[in-house]
């Protein structure tokens, strides 16, 4: 940290999830050693079978267990576990260079920022399988349309935090769905974020992504709707209403031409399943109704947690730094 790099004072946690990457993670380990040679480097191992641990260990890491199988679960555990003022999250598949560390915190820095995506370029050409590109480029797309525009790569698993985002954070997606989740927690909130392309390497021979095209997109897509619904709650069940709505109309057109004509309804019971369906139109209405002002309480709940967390960008003490009761009192 001595090439002026601004804030480098800070105390600087290197966080590594890790599954059966023995390959790579010693050459990532020595990378970020040299690369931020004042900050702490943990590997968290997702019950890898193939020496991660002892090879992460051996070049230098302090390494640590997460039995619940799913990097969501991992990231959890070390966002709650490990205290920094910046934290820097990575794969240890190899494929971001531990060399653009440093100007993703000095990013961070300078931009004030609480998160800093390292976007990924050339990421479409190099997604291995071209189901991975394809899914990369539509549910972007889908972000942006649902949450907003902040992002334009939000799957990139090189990230810069700080100890803000990180400490009001609620992680609850088990898998390869957190850095959705991340995004839209900043997005919701309206905290300040922003992106620093960044070139995407390839994995060397005998290293295999762990990602399933399909699975893992389902995954996402289910994520994608729970989050709309929690966040966007009117929006997700005017959906459902309107489709309830619409169906029910199209029951009830030959129903109500046939009476206009004659006079008789020989049809009840579709006449009963349009007027129920126009029943469940209404209810889907009113809970979107309810919910969007629960909703909008619990984002105020979630700001004021936020808000109440030290900044690394004023003059008040950092949680390390910060004075015990008795402390406060003697003085």
């Amino acid at each position: 940290m001595d090439r002026a790099l601004p804030g480098s004072s800070l105390e600087i946690a290197v966080l590594l999830p890790c599954y059966n990457e023995a390959l790579t993670i010693a050459s990532v380990v020595r990378g970020f050693r040299a690369a931020l040679p004042e900050a702490r480097i943990y590997v968290y191992d997702n019950n890898s079978t193939d020496g991660t641990a002892l090879a992460a260990m051996l070049a230098g890491a302090e390494v640590r267990r997460e039995r619940r199988q799913g990097k969501g679960h991992v990231v959890r555990r070390m966002f709650a576990d490990i205290e920094a003022d910046i934290y820097v999250m990575a794969d240890g598949d190899g494929t971001y260079a531990p060399s653009d560390a440093e100007e993703l915190i000095r990013t961070l820095l300078t931009e004030n920022a609480d998160m800093v995506v390292g976007t990924r370029r050339g990421v479409h050409a190099d997604a291995g399988r071209q189901g991975h590109a394809t899914g990369n480029r539509l549910f972007n797309i889908l972000y942006r349309n649902l949450f907003g525009t902040d992002f334009t790569d939000i799957f990139s698993g090189y990230r810069a935090f700080s100890r803000r985002f990180v400490k009001s954070f609620p992680a609850v997606s088990p898998g390869f769905e957190i850095e959705t989740e991340m995004s839209v927690h900043a997005s919701r909130l309206k905290l300040p974020v922003c992106e620093l392309e960044l070139d995407y390497g390839r994995r060397p021979e005998g290293s295999h992504s762990k990602l399933s095209t399909f699975r893992d997109g389902f995954r996402i897509l289910r994520m994608f709707a729970m989050l709309v619904k929690e966040t966007r709650p009117f929006a997700f069940f005017a959906t459902i209403a309107g489709f309830f709505c619409l169906t029910g109309l199209l029951f009830s057109a030959p129903v109500l031409l046939e009476y206009f004509r004659t006079g008789l309804v020989p049809r009840m019971p579709t006449w009963m399943l349009s007027l129920a369906l126009m029943g469940l139109s209404f209810v889907s209405l009113t809970a979107g109704v309810i919910l969007d002002s629960v909703a909008r309480g619990r984002n105020e709940v979630l700001r004021l947690n936020y808000i109440q967390l030290p900044s690394i960008f004023t003059d008040r003490p950092r949680a390390t730094e910060a004075k015990t009761p008795s402390q406060r009192d003697a003085a």
